[in-house]
Parts: C-alpha cells; structure tokens; sequence
C-alpha cells in the first residue's frame, strides 16, 4: 500500500505552509501573504487532481493510507475518501483559499499568526473529512476549535469578540464529552477504532441508543440544531470576515457528516427510533430560525439564522433514509458552503466601507453600487433555491426524499422554504432599494476587483452546480448507496 499518496500531500502541504511562515519574519506581511495563498491554491489544485483521478464506479474508500500509531492498542492512523468526503475535502481547500483573498490587505494585526491558524485550520478540517479511525476523528473533530477560537477572540470585530469566543469553544466542547466517553464504549465493546471493522460490529439495541445520544449531542452543537443553536449567532456576529465564511461554509457541516459517517451505519436502529425526533427538532429549526432571521437588525446575524434554517433542512434530508434525500442533504450541504459564505463576504464588504452591519443604516446601496447590488442578489436568490442554482437541485432532492417518508413533514419543510423566501427577499429590499441614507454616509465605493474576483469564483461554482448537479451526483451516488445499503444491513 503506497504511504506517500496524493491525500497524504493534501494533508501535509498546509503543515508545510505553516513551517514556511513560521521561519518569516513577522514584518514582511506581503511576504506572509504569498505564501499562504500560494499554499492554499496549490492544496486546491491537487484536490482537484484527486476528484479527476477519483472512480466514482467504487462504492468503498479511495487513497487509502495506513500507518502505525499505537499498534499494540490496535490504534492506526488511516485515511481515505469515498463519493460523500471527497466534496467536502474540496470545498475545505477551496474555502481556505477564498479565506486568504479575503483577508488581503485587511488584516493588519498579527498577519502572520492569522495566516498559520487558517492553515492548521485547513489541515485538522482536511484530516476530518478523511480519517477512518473513530479516536482521531474525534481528536481532530475537537481541535478544530482552538484555531477558530483564536481567530474570533484575537481577530474579531468588536468588544464582545472574547465572549463570543468562550461561548463558542465552551459550548461546543461540553457537547463532545459524551462522545469520546462513547468512543471509549464502543473500544471496550470491539477492540478498535477502526471505523471500516465497526460497521461489521454489532451493538445491543439499549447499547445503541446510548452511543447514538452520546454522537448526537456532540453532533447537534456542532450544526448546530435546536436548542444548541445559542452559540452561532453571537460567533458569527463577532468573528472577522474570514471566520464567518470557514465556519458557515466548513464548520457547520461537520455534525452533518458525523451524523453520516457514523451515527446512520453503526447504529441504525437507534437512528430509526430517534427519527421523529430529529424531524421534529429539524421543523422546529427550519421554521423558528426563519421567523427569528424576520426580526434581526444585524447583517450577519440574518445570515447567521438562516444558516440554522438551512441545516435543519438538511437533517431532515439525510434522517428521510433514502437516497433521494441523503444525497440532497450533502448537495445542499456543499451549496450552502458557496452561498452562506458568499453572502458573508458581501457582508464583509459593506462593513469595510462603512463600519457597521445594522440594516437601518442601509437603503438605496443600488444607486452607487450596483455591481455589489447584482452580485448581492444573485446570492440572495441562491440563499432561497432559485431555480438555476444548486440550492434548488439539493432542497428538490430533500422534498423529494421527505415526500417518500411522511406528506406533513413535506409541507412544513415546504413551508419553511416560504419563510426563506420571504427573509431574504426582505434584506435586499431594505439594503439595496430605497432613499440614500445620506446623514450616514457621504462617500461609496462599489466592488474592488480582487472582490469581483472572488464573487465571480462563488458565482459560477454556484450555476454550475445548480445547471449542471449530475457531475457531483454521479460522483456521491455508489458512496450514498453503499451507506444506506450498510444501514439496512445492519439492522437485520
């Protein structure tokens, strides 16, 4: 079995990155700039490669790679990638990227540390999406939190930045407690951590329902679903632009892929039992975020609540348990990493110019930036599954699938697509149309085109997805197959 394979590159190049920055000097900022973006573009090149040389005919995991790391506790360092990691491991890279150009030139304190937190931050989310060892996805799973905490707490905002930062590592820390003391079962139970010999174990049904609430609860925060939401809000409202689109665009679907990767296959009828009650806390958030997101007078904090909204959507897609809905859950997924983070960055752009996200201050923006205004409704209609977009094939896929299980659950997942609609139409109007708010403006200035740049980058990965789905879905298909086809067996 090869060791130095191109997943194992993808996952050294950002530690690479990390090293070369350390060894630069703190005041060649310029210096410290290239370099990570040449790091971030050359990772996003060679998982592009990967996708290109992946077989998508294969229903198991791809590039895998195996080293000793405590052999005499039967604990190995493995990775691989199947059909449903493979998007997110793109999406991570192509993100981290999008994150640095973000950030250029509007960072200014303490570049060089703020550069080497999103390439740990790249490297822990890479390691994430690929490895198949249950201890060190959750080592890794949980370290995420230190680099983000530190962007938000060092590079946020405002004054409330620390707390917003406790909030989020506190909150999302307690949540994982269970978890590793689930981990700790399921190694006593089996021998291993291994997560391809823990699909073929078999668990007690009482057994089951303990290690599916221990996962869930870690999983929940991390979404976060109702009433584990607290957290988001006040992080995104504090964290710097780049921070809100890696952890809307990233973070956020971690629980979403633990809740695939491991909570459907290892204990499938723990999942049965607790399946109405994922769509009751799903349809909670789905509705109760949307009509929350009506009554935000801050930016990001809109953004924010429609991002709960739209994962609720997705929890509902991947607990339908079929393959119409599992696969419109990890579409819709991948899409609302391009749309949320997006709409964050134009968020970020008005805040730049004019120093605050508090809506009221905003009307008329369409007179003196108009190609802003174009790219802020494209997104808009995006963030509402406009037809032409791939927020539209992923939500169609997950009524679909919902259609299967239950006709209610349909028209309240239906219903909240309404709210949806209504929010975001409701935030480019008071944005964008009206009167010049001139007692609080007096200067404007429209996209730059490093900004039009990045736009267009989203843009077209957006219509691309949204013309042209089967190219992704071909690719998920056998991987999505063979996870249900794991659940089913594992229940009989």
């Amino acid at each position: 079995m090869k060791i130095f394979n191109i997943l194992i590159l993808i996952s050294v190049v950002p530690l690479v990155g990390v090293i070369l920055l350390i060894l630069i000097p703190s005041r060649y900022n310029f210096c410290c700039s290239n370099v990570a973006l040449f790091i971030s573009s050359f990772n996003f090149f060679l998982s592009l490669i990967m996708w290109l040389i992946f077989d998508s005919g294969h229903n198991s995991f791809q590039f895998l790679c195996t080293l000793d790391w405590l052999p005499a506790f039967n604990f190995y360092y493995t990775v691989g990638v199947d059909g449903i990691s493979i998007f997110f491991l793109i999406l991570t890279t192509f993100l981290i990227m999008i994150c640095i150009l973000i950030s250029w030139g509007s960072v200014n304190y303490r570049l060089k540390e703020y550069l080497i937190n999103f390439l740990l931050l790249e490297f822990l989310l890479i390691q994430v999406f690929s490895v198949l060892d249950l201890l060190l996805f959750y080592i890794f799973f949980e370290s995420v939190l230190m680099p983000m905490f530190l962007i938000i707490g060092i590079w946020g905002s405002r004054e409330r930045k620390i707390r917003a930062a406790y909030q989020f590592f506190l909150y999302t820390l307690v949540g994982s407690v269970l978890m590793l003391l689930g981990i700790l079962v399921i190694y006593s139970h089996g021998g291993t951590t291994d997560l391809q010999m823990l699909w073929n174990l078999e668990f007690s049904e009482k057994k089951q329902i303990f290690l599916w609430v221990s996962f869930f609860l870690s999983f929940a925060v991390k979404i976060p679903m109702m009433p584990f939401h607290i957290w988001l809000p006040e992080a995104h409202a504090e964290a710097p632009t780049a921070g809100s689109v890696i952890l809307a665009g990233i973070l956020l679907k971690m629980g979403a892929y633990g809740f695939l990767r491991f909570s459907l296959p290892m204990f499938p009828i723990a999942t049965v039992f607790f399946t109405p009650l994922i769509f009751v806390l799903s349809l909670v958030a789905t509705i109760y975020a949307s009509l929350t997101t009506l009554r935000q007078v801050d930016l990001k904090k809109i953004i924010a609540y429609s991002s709960i909204s739209h994962m609720g959507f997705v929890t509902i897609g991947i607990f339908t348990l079929n393959l119409q809905g599992l696969e419109g859950s990890i579409f819709l997924m991948l899409s609302h990493g391009l749309v949320s983070s997006a709409l964050f960055f134009c968020v970020g752009i008005l805040y730049d110019r004019y120093h605050t996200r508090i809506i009221k201050y905003y009307s008329g923006l369409v007179q003196v930036m108009p190609l802003f205004s174009i790219f802020f409704l494209f997104f808009s209609f995006a963030n509402i599954g406009f037809p032409g977009t791939s927020s539209f094939v992923g939500e169609l896929l997950v009524l679909i699938g919902t259609f299967q299980s239950s006709f209610i659950l349909t028209l309240f997942t239906g219903f909240s697509v309404i709210l949806g609609t209504a929010y975001s139409i409701w935030m480019f109007n008071r944005v964008m149309f009206g009167t010049l708010k001139l007692q609080y403006f007096t200067t404007f200035q429209d996209v730059s085109r490093r900004e039009s740049v990045i736009l267009i980058l989203i843009a077209s990965l957006v219509l691309w997805m949204g013309i042209y789905p089967e190219i992704f879905l071909n690719e998920m298909h056998s991987s999505a197959f063979n996870l249900l086809e794991q659940f089913v067996y594992s229940q009989k």
